[in-house]
C-alpha cells in the first residue's frame, strides 16, 4: 500500500476541514443560509481553494455520504461470485459498516454525520438531490448485480427489482436510526442487519404461515 506524500496529506486535511466546517454550518444555521464565503472564511482559505475540492455547496453537503456509498460499492464488487444477489448486497453493506467508522470519524464526528443526514432529509433542495443520487446509485448497483449473474440489466428486470427492495430497507433503517436514541455507527449496523434479515420473510406470499 502506497503511503500518501506530504502534499497529498495536506490536500486531504484541507478537504476534510472544508467538509467538517461546511457541515457544521449547514446543520447549525441551515444549508440555504450558509454561503461559500462563510465556509472559506472559517477555514481561512480562498474561494478558489474551495472550488478546487468541491464544485458547489451541494457537493460538500454529500461528501461524507458519497464516501460511505463508495465504500459499499467497492465491497460489493469483491464479494465472492457464489453469493446470491441479496447475500452479496447484505454482506457488502455490513462489511462497509465494519470498516467505514474510522474513515467517517477522521472527517467528522458521528453526531455531525447524523445531523447532516437529518438536515438533508429536512431540506427540500437537498432531499431532491438525495433522491436523484439514490436513483443513480441504484442503477450502479443493479449493473454490478447483473454483471455478477451474467444478465443484461436492460433485458432482465430482476437486478433492478432486487436492488429496489434492498434500497428500500436501507432507507427505512436510515430513517429509524436518525429518530432513535442510540445514534452510534454500531446501532445503524445492527439495525441494518436486523432489517435485511427480515427482507426474505417480508416478501413471503403469506405472513400468517409460521411453519
Amino acid at each position: 500500500m502506497t503511503v500518501p506524500g506530504l502534499r497529498e496529506r495536506k490536500k486531504q486535511r484541507t478537504r476534510d476541514e472544508l467538509t467538517r466546517v461546511a457541515l457544521q454550518l449547514f446543520t447549525t444555521q441551515g444549508y440555504e443560509r450558509t454561503t461559500v464565503d462563510e465556509i472559506v472564511d472559517a477555514v481561512e482559505v480562498s474561494q478558489r481553494t474551495f472550488f478546487r475540492y468541491f464544485s458547489s455547496k451541494e457537493e460538500v453537503a454529500f461528501a461524507v455520504q458519497h464516501m460511505v456509498e463508495e465504500r459499499f460499492v467497492e465491497a460489493l464488487r469483491v464479494r465472492p461470485p457464489d453469493e446470491g444477489p441479496f447475500d452479496a448486497m447484505r454482506n457488502a453493506v455490513l462489511c462497509a459498516w465494519d470498516t467505514i467508522g474510522d474513515a467517517i470519524t477522521e472527517v467528522v464526528p458521528v453526531e455531525l454525520y447524523l445531523r447532516t443526514f437529518q438536515m438533508i432529509e429536512s431540506t427540500p433542495a437537498l432531499l431532491a438531490v438525495h433522491l436523484r443520487r439514490s436513483t443513480e446509485m441504484e442503477e450502479i448497483i443493479a449493473g454490478i448485480i447483473a454483471g455478477r449473474e451474467g444478465l443484461d440489466v436492460d433485458a432482465d428486470p430482476r437486478p433492478r427489482i432486487a436492488v429496489a427492495a434492498f434500497s428500500g430497507v436501507m432507507r427505512v433503517t436510515g430513517q429509524l436510526w436518525g429518530r432513535g436514541t442510540d445514534q452510534s455507527l454500531e446501532a445503524i449496523r445492527g439495525l441494518t442487519e436486523e432489517y435485511l434479515d427480515h427482507l426474505g420473510p417480508a416478501l413471503a406470499p403469506r405472513w400468517r404461515d409460521r411453519s
